[in-house]
């Protein structure tokens, strides 16, 4: 039997749940399909060592163009993504090794992808030339098929589904929810924030500080609930952002940001816990939908917006809310949970199906067995 080489390349290295829920689920659809040799380009070789079970780690952001090379022409494949790494501040290092891959005849993937803000004449031009080169390319929104192609890519591209919505769930440690101090008696509420930064240039974090407050209060009063804050980055700033929320709040007495370190598959199962959620970061939201959880999103993005749109949930996009629009969009779908849970479950398969199909094309790519153009079938095609 033949054992493939294939690497990937992405926001890699412990620093964002999602990230690592999307890691996780590639490495293993791939093992699944064909015997491979996985190497990934991290930006912290010993986290993802501890955390994916994979023969080489190479922290690339340490080494030279020509240092990695070497790394690179030994593949049989290349996969970049997935996840939301086509943004200006950084498209040039999430090129690089694409690059390389591209030069040195190595087949290669854009995989799952989202992208913007992409508004630098130089980053746009860099994006269309190396997208152009490469053998297939999917998206996990239709914003990002439209940015791609606005910027002058012609290559197909294709929407399919991001790769975490096939993350399996892990056991929690025990005496997790001890530990967090959950009280069973109250209803739990799941919110999540996020940073303003390169990739969400536009987000004013006084303006989602009030909206987030104001909402935690409003469930507190309105359910008699418990709030938790879930820091999907937790090594940088959504622990730091989440206490400034609480420090926002009338009845910051119930609030807590959560303690433990966990796994993207340890998260998922810890998800069910919650009641209802309430957040911006689009993998708790992932999360929150695949345990039937309901919530209520803040659109900071096309990729957030894309997800309601494909689970039907209404809401408008961050800058066109206020508290009072946020809170009648909570109670209503707090009423409205179970029909919301029973749309989600019809809704799911779909988009696991698209999440599938970035395997299948990395894997036919693999094995040389992809010699048309592919269409996602009629039957997955409105779920992206």
């Amino acid at each position: 039997m033949t054992k493939y080489k294939v690497g990937i390349s992405g926001s890699y290295g412990g620093l964002n749940l999602g990230d690592e829920a999307i890691l996780h689920s590639i490495i293993g659809q791939l093992r699944n399909s064909v015997d491979v040799e996985i190497t990934v380009f991290s930006r912290n070789a010993q986290d993802t060592n501890v955390r994916h079970n994979v023969e080489k780690v190479v922290e690339v952001r340490n080494f030279t163009k020509v240092e990695i090379t070497t790394d690179v022409r030994d593949l049989d494949l290349f996969i970049l993504g997935g996840g939301g790494i086509f943004y200006d501040k950084e498209v040039d290092i999430y090129l690089r090794e694409l690059e390389i891959a591209v030069d040195n005849n190595i087949s290669s993937m854009v995989y799952a992808v989202g992208a913007g803000p992409l508004n630098n004449i130089n980053s746009r031009k860099k994006v269309k030339e190396a997208l152009n080169k490469v053998e297939i390319i999917t998206v996990r929104e239709r914003e990002a098929k439209k940015l791609f192609e606005h910027i002058g890519v012609t290559n197909q591209i294709l929407v399919t589904a991001d790769p975490a919505f096939l993350l399996n769930s892990e056991s929690l440690p025990v005496g997790t929810l001890k530990f967090e101090a959950m009280r069973k008696e109250r209803v739990l509420i799941g919110m999540s924030v996020r940073e303003p930064g390169p990739a969400a240039p536009d987000i004013d974090p006084n303006f989602y500080h009030d909206l987030l407050a104001n909402a935690a209060d409003f469930v507190i009063s309105r359910l008699d609930a418990d709030v938790l804050f879930v820091p999907m980055e937790r090594k940088i700033f959504d622990t730091q952002h989440s206490h400034a929320v609480i420090g926002k709040m009338l009845q910051p007495q119930h609030a807590s940001v959560m303690k433990g370190e966990y796994s993207a598959g340890q998260l998922l199962t810890f998800m069910k816990n919650f009641d209802f959620t309430i957040g911006m970061r689009l993998h708790f939201l992932i999360f929150s939908a695949l345990q039937g959880v309901p919530f209520v999103a803040l659109p900071y993005a096309s990729k957030v917006s894309g997800l309601l749109d494909n689970l039907q949930i209404p809401m408008p996009p961050l800058n066109q809310v206020s508290s009072g629009l946020v809170d009648a969009h909570i109670d209503k779908a707090w009423d409205e949970r179970s029909s919301t849970k029973a749309r989600m479950a019809q809704l799911l398969p779909n988009l696991k199906s698209l999440a599938a199909e970035n395997n299948r094309l990395a894997v036919d790519l693999l094995t040389g067995k992809r010699s048309e153009p592919f269409e996602v079938p009629d039957s997955l095609a409105s779920a992206g």
